[in-house]
């Protein structure tokens, strides 16, 4: 096999495996003895690692100061923090909690030492100037096993409302110098949050491993990513103190994350981005409940207009390996894949778009504002009625 040309971009130092959080305080000491903490709501004060980690800060000498983020963080939010904080001026910002927690740590850790505001560099918002940095050093521990945000270089901001954006501040240097991944801070997860960051993970790795960009090095991680979440998504999903499942579902994220942090995306993201902007629909949600309609969506063009192209190939190599049937044709794969995905998102309990109060009146903005960058990179350019198409079919 010829091995095409590929670059990677800079990626963190991952520890990963069960009591990997132990080794916080002394890594964040390392960045000196001041350190904003940022969390979300309430999974880490629950996880039985809290009351260790706050002696461990202690014996450390750090000092800390903590900003708890209780949902997915707006503009306005990184804003407000850097105002606070940027007068302390922390040595580190150690992010701990699924992805929206680690997106504003990270965005918060880029702007403290430059002090402006984060909608200067928001793409599709704003001026779009180019980030300079410096940024403070950023230490990463998530608690959920869904966006990979501990191995990207991006933080995903929303404002929610009919004009509302999801967008990002992409940059290397906000990639986390320290990625901490312990599978044992999943065992919190109540199975709703296991199921939606579950299929997002799944979805990231599907379409990265189809992308546009796909090369050799992501497509080998994001095939071993998809062989952890087969195995491992619908076991945690039943029991989140299975310690097998836990380190699977902690693998397939953090790869999806350096997956697509390399190659890219898709449609099933590419809509993601506006019905999460648009509706209360949490990003998994959207992922998990579009991406089987998507995939067949995108097979069927992919049929009818690039019948040779190589992602066909791969779905159907995805398919052989999710349905645990290597004997069967491609054609037949394709049935797997989808039927298997479709199967996942009944047993997993994902609602449908209408839950949300999406609407028919309300798919051709939605359609309108999903050709952002995961769409760019999805196998197949597909046209308005094919993209309302899949979002028609999950309503």
């Amino acid at each position: 096999m010829q091995i095409e040309p590929f670059s990677l971009s800079r990626l963190p130092r991952i520890e990963f495996g069960s009591g990997a959080v132990a080794r916080l305080p002394t890594l964040a000491a390392a960045f000196g003895s001041r350190m904003l903490l940022v969390t979300g709501a309430g999974s880490v004060k629950h996880s039985t690692c809290w009351p260790q980690l706050i002696k461990g800060f202690r014996q450390a000498g750090l000092n800390w100061a903590q900003l708890i983020v209780p949902g997915e963080p707006s503009p306005d939010l990184i804003d407000d923090a850097v105002r606070t904080y940027r007068a302390e001026n922390p040595d580190v910002v150690v992010g701990i909690g699924g992805g929206s927690a680690l997106d504003a740590a990270k965005a918060i850790a880029g702007l403290l030492k430059p002090g402006n505001s984060v909608r200067d560099h928001l793409e599709g918002v704003g001026p779009e100037l180019p980030y300079r940095g410096p940024a403070t050093p950023f230490i990463a521990v998530p608690t959920t096993a869904g966006t990979g945000s501990e191995c990207t270089k991006n933080a995903v901001l929303s404002v929610h409302g009919h004009d509302g954006f999801k967008k990002s501040f992409r940059d290397e240097q906000l990639v986390a110098a320290h990625a901490l991944v312990d599978p044992d801070l999943l065992a919190t997860c109540p199975p709703a949050i296991v199921a939606a960051n579950g299929m997002d993970a799944f979805t990231q790795l599907l379409e990265s491993y189809v992308s546009s960009r796909a090369a050799a090095f992501t497509d080998s991680l994001a095939w071993g990513g998809m062989k952890a979440a087969r195995d491992g998504l619908l076991e945690l999903h039943a029991n989140a103190g299975n310690a097998d499942a836990r380190g699977k579902m902690a693998y397939a994220a953090m790869v999806s994350g350096i997956t697509l942090a390399q190659v890219g995306l898709g449609s099933v993201h590419g809509l993601a981005a506006p019905l999460g902007a648009f509706f209360p629909i949490p990003h998994g949600v959207a992922c998990g409940t579009l991406v089987a309609t998507a995939t067949r969506v995108n097979i069927e063009a992919l049929r009818a207009r690039a019948p040779t192209h190589p992602a066909l190939e791969k779905y159907a190599l995805a398919g052989r390996l999710l349905s645990r049937n290597s004997s069967l044709d491609r054609n037949a794969a394709h049935t797997a894949l989808v039927d298997t995905l479709i199967a996942w998102t009944q047993t997993l309990g994902l609602p449908t778009l209408a839950h949300y109060g999406v609407s028919p009146d309300d798919i051709p903005r939605i359609v309108a504002h999903s050709r952002g960058s995961s769409m760019k990179t999805n196998p197949v350019m597909l046209d308005d009625a094919e993209i309302a198409a899949i979002v028609a079919d999950r309503l």
